[in-house]
């Protein structure tokens, strides 16, 4: 009878237990760490509403317990035990596997950690095109799961959107091929979304639209599970050039040109002050809002790299306050996010006048900048911190998705210990605008970890980064961390930047903006890292892609050395020199597509295949693919941007890069042998020729076997040892 009577106790205890659980959490866990899932207890805490984002953490009665003031607070804390404990990396691609000890650590008494700031944001409209077009529902699950566990509460969630704009514009009278026309090929779209680039590579298949609407639903409706607040996007004067037949009294103006495109790729622009404006802000809003929700935080960048139609302030003044009227008239909640890296890229134009004029024809409190490139340049500080208009200190760190490694560690974190001390109230948060992911992960999870109190100093956090890229405390690896965030990453990312490998070749230099090999060290530096990082013994997958990419940078570098002393050799007609370094050019190139194919996130196959699984027809998998190969090669319809995009991938080194440099090395060679001068122009044509070939689905690759990445990384240092040695 007494077991009876104890029954009811036992039920109510297991509900309150049930009910303090966050089932968010508990599913994210679930997923990233199932085998070790039922060790956690996440609970919410009851007194911090409002108050600062939060967690504690602490062991209790054989379990891990881990509770926040929301869902997102908790997601950080159990990301802080997996770093700081487990020392356990979550990557953001579901390529790569979580690795967990056997046995999870305890925690000693509790510990608890507050926000420095409510606001953090991620993302950047290139993102969707230079690592993300390709990307299904698995994909996203994983990356959405690493912007909770990093604390992620703005993400901006820009797919899907052109489902909305198909039925509006569809609504005012375009046809189907109109409309579709008008929109780029899938890798394309940010630029299109960005008032950039109309029908490049159109018409946009139905398929992919209907597809990324259903991702979208998806994709937000995980976000704000995970107590996120999507950044979702307004209309923000983008139109057809068509809507000119239907509507001839409309103020539609042709934009600047933009990227190099050729003139049918320009694209149009309504002024906000014309009445269509509010009605199609509305229908947008409205149609957006019924298929994908509303946070009420709508990004809308009406010139961004390109001239708006006047420059006089008063203009601009009035063109924002229309703007931000017309989403204000659909959602009366509504705060305008606005990208600040038009007054970065364009300071001829955005003068101090225009900027002001621009910002404060906005309520007060009503605008959200985000400040796009701190690193480097800071607006807040130009601009009397954004004229009183909130706004959030952000790292860009990647352009293009190119593989290099870079981030100016120690600057970003005085910069942003600046931010904090004296960027004034108005300053909201952190972020991050990476264009694409790059190689370089560790940097943003250092810019997220900023925006809390956790205790640890710079030197703390990169012995603990090396100890969970391990897996255990090894002081080699500690040393060689030391070096990369300390003497490696040095200065900030650039525009192209990349290794010489990657660029078109030439004598000297590198040829064209989007290819610039510049680094902040001397090349020995970089080759003690890596031999530090060889000499441990560890079975982390994170290991293994550290000593690809560390050994990756070494390869490319020493390949300008060795095209500089090709160069040499051209010079003083030393036919022998010439066959030794342009032997050596090749037997780099090809050493360098063998170790990057041992780690999947160095794949120019995976990215194809990615692409072709959009298609069901053979003619619909390759327009995919030439659209996929077109982004990282030539990219659009002229040299303007070529290479902008360059990645080292295996199989694009062997099949691209390497082919380039072929033909180079051939035709400086033959011209040497003749008695006659290098022709750089002839070259560029020939050249040029190819590499359109070769962003057609109809070119033939060859793509490498993946190897042993930490065995084939020693035998190349092994083999190169004698040269990189002798480098002064």
């Amino acid at each position: 009878m007494k077991i009876f009577r104890l029954l009811p106790c036992l039920v109510l205890l297991c509900c309150a237990c049930s009910r303090h659980d966050d089932a968010a959490v508990r599913a994210l866990a679930r997923r990233i760490i199932p085998d070790h899932e039922k060790e956690f207890r996440f609970e919410r805490m009851a007194d911090s509403a409002d108050g600062p984002d939060c967690f504690e953490l602490e062991s209790r009665d054989g379990k891990i317990v881990i509770r926040g003031n929301n869902s997102n607070s908790i997601a950080v804390g159990l990301n802080h035990y997996l770093k700081n404990y487990c020392l356990t990396t979550v990557s953001w691609l579901a390529c790569n596997p979580v690795e967990m000890p056997d046995v999870l650590p305890q925690i000693d008494g509790k510990v608890r950690i507050e926000a420095r700031t409510q606001e953090r944001f991620f993302l950047n409209y290139c993102t969707f095109g230079y690592t993300m077009p390709w990307w299904q529902w698995k994909d996203w699950e994983r990356f959405i799961d690493w912007m909770a566990l990093n604390g992620v509460t703005m993400p901006l969630a820009i797919t899907g959107q052109e489902a909305v704009w198909q039925r509006v514009w569809t609504r005012l009278g375009l046809t189907d091929e109109e409309i579709r026309t008008y929109f780029t090929g899938p890798a394309h779209l940010p630029w299109h979304r960005m008032s950039n680039l109309d029908y490049w590579q159109g018409p946009l298949p139905q398929e992919w639209i209907d597809h990324q609407a259903k991702l979208q639903k998806k994709i937000v409706a995980r976000e704000r599970e995970l107590d996120m607040k999507p950044v979702l996007p307004a209309f923000a004067g983008h139109v057809p050039q068509e809507l000119k037949r239907l509507y001839p009294d409309a103020t539609i103006t042709r934009v600047s040109r933009w990227g190099g495109f050729a003139d049918q790729y320009r694209c149009s622009f309504l002024d906000p002050q014309d009445p269509l404006f509010d009605e199609i802000q509305k229908a947008y809003l409205e149609e957006q809002t019924r298929m994908f929700g509303t946070d009420h935080i709508y990004g809308a960048d009406p010139f961004n790299e390109i001239d708006a139609p006047s420059w006089d302030p008063g203009t601009l003044a009035g063109m924002a306050e229309r703007l931000y009227g017309s989403i204000a008239a659909a959602d009366p909640e509504a705060t305008w996010l606005q990208m600040g890296w038009l007054f970065y890229a364009d300071p001829t134009h955005w003068t101090q006048e225009n900027i002001r004029a621009f910002l404060r024809a906005v309520p007060q409190d009503r605008l959200l900048m985000l400040d796009y490139f701190c690193e480097f340049t800071e607006i807040w500080k130009q601009t009397e911190k954004f004229y009183g208009q909130p706004y959030l200190w952000c790292y860009l760190g990647n352009f293009g998705g190119n593989t290099m490694l870079t981030g100016n560690f120690r600057s970003v974190s005085e910069r942003i210990e600046d931010a904090f001390a004296n960027g004034g109230q108005n300053l909201k948060g952190l972020g991050s605008t990476l264009e694409g992911f790059g190689v370089n992960q560790f940097m943003y999870e250092f810019v997220l970890d900023k925006a809390w109190d956790s205790g640890l100093d710079d030197d703390a956090w990169i012995d603990r980064l090396a100890d969970r890229r391990t897996g255990f405390r090894n002081e080699a690896a500690r040393s060689a961390w030391r070096t990369i965030c300390d003497s490696i990453c040095t200065i900030s990312s650039r525009t192209g930047h990349s290794t010489l490998t990657n660029a078109h070749p030439c004598l000297t230099g590198n040829w064209h903006w989007t290819t610039k090999p510049d680094v902040g060290y001397d090349f020995p530096t970089l080759w003690r890292a890596w031999q530090q990082l060889l000499s441990v013994e560890s079975p982390r997958n994170t290991y293994r892609y550290d000593v690809v990419n560390v050994g990756r940078q070494v390869l490319g570098d020493y390949f300008l050395r060795e095209r500089d002393r090709f160069t040499a050799a051209y010079t003083a007609r030393d036919t022998v020199a010439l066959a030794h370094s342009g032997i050596r050019m090749r037997e780099i190139l090809a050493d360098l597509d063998r170790l990057v194919a041992c780690h999947p996130e160095f794949s120019l196959g995976e990215w194809i295949a990615q692409a072709r699984e959009f298609g069901r027809k053979p003619e619909e998998k390759d327009y995919y693919e030439t659209n996929a190969r077109t982004l990282i090669s030539v990219w659009g319809d002229s040299k303007e941007l070529s290479d902008y995009a360059n990645r080292t991938w295996a199989g694009m080194v062997s099949t691209y890069y390497a082919e380039r440099w072929e033909l180079f090395i051939e035709r400086v060679t033959e011209a040497v042998k003749a008695g006659q001068e290098f022709d750089q122009e002839a070259f560029d044509r020939e050249s040029r020729t190819f590499e359109y070939r070769w962003a057609d689905a109809a070119y033939p690759l060859t793509l490498p076997e993946a190897g042993d990445a930490v065995a084939t990384a020693r035998e190349l240092a092994d083999k190169y040892a004698p040269l990189f040695d002798a480098e002064p």
